[in-house]
């Protein structure tokens, strides 16, 4: 059986001595294989720098990432035509939840497929993707998938 493995490499140079509040958050997340680099920081609220990603934005970025491929997978593998998929997912962190984790993940995908696809269809498709996710289910945060489903009637252009 294949065991799949994701490796990032991530780097930090600087210096704590001067406690919590004095030290940069600033730091970059490489991914091996692409060579892409992402300028990484803490969320605001932790002493990160706002024009910089951070890990709670990323992990959400993961799991609407997945769900929007795994939904276009199922879609493909059921001959539904999928035009366009755009998601504005949000996560929760209340800081009264010991241990302070993100609690909760909403992802809103607005999606648009072509007749003679259904609404029915569509939304079931969502469902199967969302237990195909391999992020849903690598994480313990509660997720729900909110769909707002279009039907474009016609056929797909030749």
């Amino acid at each position: 059986m294949a065991v799949h493995r994701y490796r990032v490499s991530c780097a930090w140079t600087g210096s704590t001595g001067a406690g919590y509040e004095a030290y940069g958050r600033t730091h970059e997340v490489k991914m091996a294989g692409s060579g892409e680099q992402l300028a990484v920081s803490a969320d605001p609220a932790f002493l990160g720098d706002p024009a910089r990603v951070n890990p709670e934005v990323l992990l959400v970025a993961a799991a609407a990432s997945c769900q929007l491929l795994s939904f276009l997978a199922v879609a493909a593998r059921s001959r539904v035509d999928v035009v366009s998929y755009e998601d504005d997912a949000e996560a929760s962190m209340p800081e009264d939840d010991r241990p302070v984790r993100i609690t909760e993940i909403v992802l809103r995908p607005r999606i648009t497929v072509r007749a003679p696809a259904t609404e029915r269809r569509a939304r079931h498709l969502v469902e199967v993707a969302h237990r195909e996710c391999y992020i849903a289910h690598s994480l313990n945060s509660k997720i729900s998938v909110v769909p707002e489903i279009t039907i474009m009637a016609g056929p797909a252009p030749s």
